[in-house]
């Protein structure tokens, strides 16, 4: 049984979707974590949920880093244990520093709430396993500040150490290169845009979201 902590910050509102999908759909152990929680070592995988934390004041995620929780998952990432940021998740990891680049508003200043068609760029990462290369699947996206930025070096890097797990087929928001979720060099830390939380059965539309969480129970039943 895997465990998997779904930190909650003030303003989350994505935290119970994650919650459930993992416990009522892929049959695994999790618990809501509070942002005052200083030690996650119990737990096997971290998630980040989307909402809006500490409600977006400045930007979103800005002030989110700075809580006490988040030096246990940067200890928990520079371990080599799978973090997995989720809109206001992916936010916070770039934030905080553990994914490159930053999120900005929509090219169109306006809130995006709608099913997207995305291409899983890279197969080959603990999170995205389950796909085919190149998989075609529609996940929905919900931000205002889902724009992804890097500079031209950065992205190169990005390219060159195949750490664009995910991207647009239809750019929404303006992000470069179509980006539409990343990893961290090591390979265990991942932001997205688009919510795979809501997309893990029939009801909600499709169940492609659902390979993100079956991908990372696979690479953990390979190493124990």
């Amino acid at each position: 049984m895997m465990k998997f902590a779904v930190v909650s910050f003030p303003g989350s509102n994505c935290d119970e979707d994650l919650y459930y999908a993992i416990t009522d759909d892929l049959h695994e152990d999790a618990t809501i974590v509070p942002h005052t929680a200083t030690d996650l070592t119990e737990f096997d995988v971290i998630l980040i949920p989307g909402g809006f934390s500490y409600g977006d004041y400045l930007r979103g995620g800005a002030i989110a880093k700075f809580a006490p929780v988040m030096s246990a998952v940067k200890a928990f990432a520079q371990a080599g244990k799978p973090v997995l940021g989720i809109c206001n998740g992916f936010q916070i990891l770039t934030e905080a520093g553990l994914l490159p680049g930053t999120l900005q508003h929509n090219r169109q200043m306006q809130f995006i709430c709608e099913p997207e068609p995305l291409l899983v760029a890279n197969n080959q990462t603990m999170f995205t396993a389950a796909f085919q290369d190149q998989q075609q699947i529609t996940l929905p996206i919900a931000h205002g500040e889902g724009n992804y930025y890097c500079d031209a070096a950065t992205l190169a890097k990005l390219r060159d150490r195949h750490q664009i797990a995910f991207t647009y087929q239809h750019n929404p928001n303006g992000s470069v290169s179509d980006i539409a979720g990343i990893t961290n060099e090591a390979g265990n830390v991942l932001g997205m845009m688009p919510h795979p939380e809501r997309a893990v059965e029939a009801i909600q539309g499709g169940t492609d979201g659902l390979l993100v969480f079956k991908s990372l129970l696979q690479a953990h039943l390979r190493t124990v």
